[in-house]
């Protein structure tokens, strides 16, 4: 029988976030209700999740040497990653000491790199993925992209939420791609990743979550991404039994090889589809931002599920129903967000709204999120679509 203690007594469990945007605030809801005392650490003050955690840090997370104060300041139960640029080597180094980090520290090195997990992905396991080649200089891609053939996409090797990514269509497109990608790295690799083109039906994330008695999958999620950034998700979305079974084989696969013997958690798995062939894309060993569309369309949020396996926790049978996501983002720069028209986005019956509580904007940043059901995938994304419409961040 597990035991849980009270939060900021001797008993604590404590989980330490390493990344507090919005995905990483839902976690923190998520374990405060199990009663787990939560560590906030972002690179900025007053982070989404620092917002509702019981002690916040903010730091440079790339420092090793600070990453690793904090964490013997603390002594978290549990190191969770929530973003790309964190000192990897650190953890490593600390899960070799005895630290838990989620999923493992291997796992968070591999995946913070697209380098990392593409050659596992391809060149170990032996997956099927679009062509690609790794490149160190503008005459490198272009080589890579010659290779690979126009057009062709080119990435940071680290980067979210589609910062760095372009299409380059020709040879002339290539040095703004470079440029492009350079400058959206979330970190200073030195190497971009130009893939070739796919042509796939759609595209989608299989959320999978390794708990104490093996992996489970939630139904797949469908989504639309505009520069590699997502726009709209929805679940379940239809797909024929041979291509979910072969879906799921891969995410099985790479999810297994991360995680080893101990490694739990939650992982975003991102495949192309076209009739029964699928290939792997990327992966994410955390909750995914298209799963966000499960608060509303799942009994358990990829948050709880994550939360649940790191604890060690039962993870039944996962309902779901037709669900959609729709993210509002603003653009600019904006020193004191406020809303307009929430009220209208919640005058729709099964619609909801996450304002994330970022302090600014600067550029392109996701704010919130409109959330719907329906009777059907097609009126949840109607319905949410509508309601996005109605919210503007000023």
């Amino acid at each position: 029988m597990k035991k849980f203690g009270t939060p900021l007594k001797p008993s604590s469990v404590r989980i330490m976030l390493l990344g507090s945007g919005e995905l990483g605030k839902e976690v923190a809801i998520e374990a405060m209700r199990l009663g787990v005392e939560v560590i906030a650490c972002d690179r900025y003050d007053n982070a989404p999740a620092m917002l509702v955690a019981n002690r916040a840090h903010a730091f440079n997370m790339r420092d090793g040497a600070a990453l690793r104060g904090i964490v013997e300041r603390e002594r978290p139960h549990f190191i969770v990653p929530e973003i790309e640029a964190i000192a990897t080597d650190t953890l490593v180094e600390l899960e070799k000491e005895g630290w838990t980090v989620v999923p493992t520290a291997r796992a968070t090195r591999l995946t913070m790199d697209r380098r990392g997990i593409r050659k596992l992905a391809a060149e170990k396991l032996g997956l099927p993925t679009s062509p690609y080649r790794f490149a160190a200089s503008l005459a490198e891609l272009g080589d890579g992209a010659r290779a690979v053939g126009f057009p062709c996409f080119v990435k940071p090797t680290m980067s979210s939420s589609g910062h760095g990514q372009s299409v380059a269509r020709g040879p002339r497109d290539l040095a703004r791609s470079w440029r492009y990608a350079v400058e959206g790295s979330r970190a200073d690799t030195g190497m971009v990743i130009v893939e070739g083109a796919i042509d796939f039906d759609y595209e989608i994330t299989l959320l999978t979550v390794r708990h104490a008695r093996g992996i489970g999958f939630c139904a797949p999620i469908g989504h639309l991404q505009i520069d590699g950034d997502y726009r709209e998700s929805w679940q379940p979305h239809p797909m024929s039994a041979s291509a979910l079974s072969k879906a799921r084989m891969i995410a099985r696969k790479v999810v297994d090889d991360l995680c080893g013997r101990k490694g739990r958690g939650l992982f975003g798995v991102e495949l192309f589809v076209k009739g029964n062939r699928v290939w792997f894309s990327e992966l994410s060993p955390r909750p995914h931002d298209t799963g966000m569309v499960t608060m509303v369309s799942q009994d358990m949020s990829e948050m709880e599920l994550h939360v649940r396996a790191i604890l060690g926790l039962p993870i039944p049978l996962i309902a779901c129903r037709p669900g959609a996501s729709v993210p509002i983002v603003a653009e600019g720069e904006i020193d004191d967000p406020t809303y307009a028209g929430i009220d209208r986005a919640l005058a729709q019956a099964g619609t909801s709204v996450r304002l994330f509580g970022k302090p600014e904007v600067k550029g392109h940043r996701r704010m919130a999120v409109a959330l719907a059901t329906g009777r059907s995938v097609k009126e949840a994304r109607r319905n949410a679509k509508a309601a996005a419409k109605q919210i503007k961040v000023c």
